[in-house]
This record gives C-alpha cells, sequence and structure tokens, in this order.
C-alpha cells in the first residue's frame, strides 16, 4: 500500500486511534492552559467576550495552518468558552447533501459545528453550507421530477468552526463566510519546552529542563511532533535508561529514532536526498518525487514540504522544487565542479 514505508517517520500521517487518544489526554482543557498562538488568543478572547455580551452566536471561524498546530484544539475550546456545545465531523466524512442537512438542522441555538478538513467537502455539500452560514436557512427539495418544489428550513443561529492545513483550496464563496479568519504558525522553542513539561506532568513522565529542551528543538516547531516524541522517549528512558529524561537520554533516544538537530526524520531526509541524487537538485515537479519516493502527492504538501520550505531547504519554483545551499551543507553534500553537476559527499 503507497505510504506503508513511512510507518516509522515521526510525522507519519496516519494516526491511529491510540495516537488520538493520547493527543485527546493532553489537550488543553481552557484558553489559559493553550501555549502560544498569542495573537489568535487575544483576538478570540476579544470576539467571544463581544458575543456572549450581546447574548449572539459567535460568528463563523477558520482556523488554518499546517497539522499538528493545535486546530481542534482552539476549537473545543472556542466552544467551551462561549459555554456551548460542540458537533465535530470532517469535510470527507460528509458525502451527501443530506448528511449535512441533518447536521445542521440538528444544531442547537449557538451550538458549534467543528468541521476538519473543510477543503474537501463535496462541491454538492459546500454549496448546501452558503445559506446556511449566512441566512441560517436550508434549501430542502421535496419530491422528485416535474412535482419536486423548494423549500426553506430555518435553522438555528450556529457557529460552524472550519479547520484546514490548505487554505488555498477552499473557495473564495466560502471563505467569504467565515467573519474571523486566523492563520495558526509554527511554535518556536521556548513554547514547546512549555507544552513538554505540561505533557510530562500529565503523563507522570520525569523530565529535566535540559531534556525538554532537546525534544523541543527537534519537534519541527509542532505540538504533536513535540508529544509524540516525548512519548517515544520516556518508552526509551524507561528501557534503556533511568526512567527520567535528561539531555543525554533525549539525545540518545532522537538519534536512534533519526531524528536529527533540525528535527529531520527519515522521509524529509528521503525526499531531499532523491532530489538531489536523482534530479541533480533540481528543479522537479511535485508528482515526480512522490513517485520517486512512493509516498502520496498530498501528503508531501501539506506535511513534509511546508516545514522544509521553512527552514530553508526547499524552494518552489516555476519549474518545479529545488534543494537549496543550505539543505546541501546539512546533508554533508558539497556541489561537484564537474559538467554535469554531480555531487561528492565531504
Amino acid at each position: 500500500m503507497k505510504g506503508n514505508k513511512t510507518l516509522g517517520a515521526v510525522l507519519n500521517p496516519v494516526r491511529t486511534k491510540e495516537d488520538l487518544l493520547f493527543e485527546d489526554s493532553l489537550r488543553p482543557r481552557s484558553f489559559e492552559e493553550f501555549v502560544g498562538q498569542d495573537t489568535v488568543l487575544s483576538n478570540l478572547r476579544i470576539f467571544i467576550k463581544a458575543a456572549r455580551k450581546r447574548d449572539e452566536h459567535l460568528d463563523h471561524v477558520l482556523l488554518y495552518g499546517p497539522p499538528g498546530l493545535g486546530k481542534t484544539s482552539l476549537a473545543f475550546l472556542i466552544a467551551k468558552e462561549m459555554g456551548v456545545g460542540i458537533k465535530p465531523t470532517s469535510g470527507p466524512v460528509i458525502e451527501r447533501t443530506g448528511d449535512l442537512s441533518a447536521i445542521l438542522s440538528n444544531l442547537q441555538a449557538k451550538e458549534t459545528l467543528f468541521l476538519d478538513e473543510i477543503h474537501r467537502l463535496h462541491p454538492a455539500v459546500e454549496e448546501i453550507l452558503y445559506s446556511a452560514m449566512e441566512d441560517f436557512k436550508l434549501d430542502i427539495v421535496i419530491g422528485q421530477g416535474p412535482g419536486a418544489r423548494s423549500h426553506k428550513l430555518q435553522l438555528k443561529k450556529f457557529t460552524l468552526i472550519g479547520a484546514t492545513t490548505r487554505a488555498g483550496r477552499i473557495t473564495p464563496p466560502l471563505r467569504g463566510r467565515f467573519g474571523i479568519i486566523h492563520r495558526l504558525d509554527y511554535y518556536d522553542v521556548p513554547e514547546l519546552e512549555k507544552i513538554i513539561k505540561r505533557s510530562a506532568a500529565i503523563l507522570k513522565v520525569d523530565v529535566d529542563k535540559n531534556g525538554a529542551y532537546q525534544i523541543a528543538l527537534r519537534s519541527r516547531g509542532t505540538p504533536r511532533v513535540a508529544n509524540r516524541l516525548l512519548r517515544r522517549v520516556r518508552d526509551y528512558a524507561d528501557v534503556i535508561g533511568e526512567g527520567k529524561i535528561t539531555q543525554h537520554e533525549a539525545t540518545k533516544a532522537l538519534d536512534m529514532m533519526e531524528v536529527d538537530i533540525l528535527g529531520l526524520d527519515e522521509v524529509d531526509r528521503k525526499i531531499l536526498m532523491t532530489i538531489i541524487e536523482n534530479f541533480g537538485g533540481g528543479p522537479v515537479g511535485i508528482s515526480t518525487i512522490a513517485a520517486a519516493i512512493d509516498e502520496e502527492k498530498e501528503t508531501i504538501e501539506s506535511i513534509y514540504e511546508p516545514f522544509l520550505m521553512r527552514i530553508g531547504f526547499l524552494e518552489r519554483t516555476t519549474r518545479g522544487r529545488k534543494i537549496t545551499q543550505k539543505a546541501y551543507k546539512h546533508l554533508g553534500f558539497s556541489p561537484s565542479p564537474l559538467p554535469q553537476g554531480k555531487l561528492f559527499k565531504k
């Protein structure tokens, strides 16, 4: 099956039931416990306070950014701060217009509908959302053929929270119906240290400052990755070490998992090495890269590529993806003076 080779990767997009339960146990329970995204939190606090003061529903919210930054956690916290219920679902799950109509018609006043991966909604299903979000009405067709007639069903005023890793794929009509739009960005190392220490306390894991720093340093600016690494380093410390996560234990464990000092894992290196060794460093198309490493194109674009571009290892040009000199240096390669542009390792 395509993508199975990445099952051991730190950023493996396949999340098991155990992964979801683990992540849920570590989610912040209030805005005060939520680390990072200060500007987003500050704005949301104001909007929520204003809506509650007027005794109104909160405007529809769109949260976007790379995976693992806390979009789902924020959605649940928004509902909690508003004092209302939340019904979670995702774009791929809603296959028919009737499915969405049933969900919307059952929402209570001010209640929240959380729609993850909103960019993957079927076009016909998305059209139902337009009038529901704007006028709080559902267009229902009763009957079939010449005798069919349209009926507008009034909905209770609700809040839709949409989350996506691919904001560019959201159509302008849908995007225009969100009153609150925020991008979640990568975390810095001190913020990740706080998250690791909080998670360690919940898991009853003994981790010192240097151990937390070492994990944070290699977490790619992503809380989900930080918590996954903490979980695996804990296993290493329990089995091979003395149970406490120190800098030495964390470094040994992360090196064993092939997560380097910048947070690159085996798939990141495979992408970079394939472009270097097979395509002379690029430029090369994303579809070609996906075929060469036996990975889904969307997985590379949404999970691996943003981080590699952020740290300056990959460039996106009109002709395709291209490796930077910074990446060559990190991987131990130097450009060769040979005409054919081959590379030699230092």
